[in-house]
């Protein structure tokens, strides 16, 4: 079946000068091992990253360089990347591997990695100025919602630490469980002169902030 790009060109108000580009930006590896989107989105997050900086030095001039990297944080990952993808639905426009033809559920990395991959070819075939104007269309509520930025619990348990006890906290695995496919990561956390607070989660990371959040519960009754 054909696909029709003007759809997507208007939603972005982009249109193509070299379609091969476009083409390209949305087509995964799985698809065509030669002719892919891993390059351009390669390219396509670098593009994002400088953007997003850029308009954060301009909105907040003033504010600490580690509040700035938390918001920038928050406005280029992989989740960020796929709710403007799905906002598009830039899904219905990825090309991967369908020997049936059938209709298929599009993995949400690949989804997240085409909108990458579709900054890098806006700028590759209309220029920096175009490609800026772009992200900052599809990503305004995101910067908007910037102002208000959440402290993780890791942090906020790492500020505390080095604070009171000039020292960062301690993160230990302690087991990792299930099937591959579906892991679960149980990790300790400590500080100095106290036991170590555990909690799980689906990745090492998650369950790293999970006990961060049962550590301070407990400092928090105190």
């Amino acid at each position: 079946m054909r696909i029709s790009y003007q759809i997507l060109e208007k939603k972005i108000d982009v249109k193509f000068k070299n379609k091969n580009l476009l083409i390209q930006a949305l087509t995964h590896k799985s698809f065509n091992p030669k002719e892919n989107n891993e390059k351009i989105e390669f390219l396509g997050d670098r593009v994002l990253g400088l953007v997003i900086a850029k308009k954060l030095l301009e909105i907040y001039p003033e504010e600490r360089e580690g509040i700035l990297d938390k918001k920038f944080a928050s406005l280029v990952n992989k989740k960020t990347c796929l709710e403007i993808a799905k906002k598009i639905n830039l899904d219905s426009y990825v090309k991967t591997f369908n020997p049936n033809n059938k209709k298929i559920k599009i993995e949400d990395k690949i989804i997240s990695d085409s909108c990458e991959a579709l900054i890098g070819a806006i700028y590759l075939d209309k220029g920096f100025t175009i490609v800026e104007k772009t992200i900052l269309n599809l990503w305004k509520n995101h910067i908007e919602k910037s102002v208000v930025t959440e402290i993780d619990a890791k942090t906020k348990l790492q500020e505390l630490t080095l604070k009171h006890f000039k020292r960062l906290p301690t993160y230990k695995l302690i087991s990792n469980t299930g099937p591959r496919h579906k892991p679960i990561f149980k990790v300790g956390v400590k500080l100095p002169n106290t036991k170590y607070f555990t909690a799980s989660g689906k990745s090492k990371k998650e369950a790293e902030q999970n006990a961060a959040i049962e550590c301070l519960k407990i400092i928090n009754k105190k």
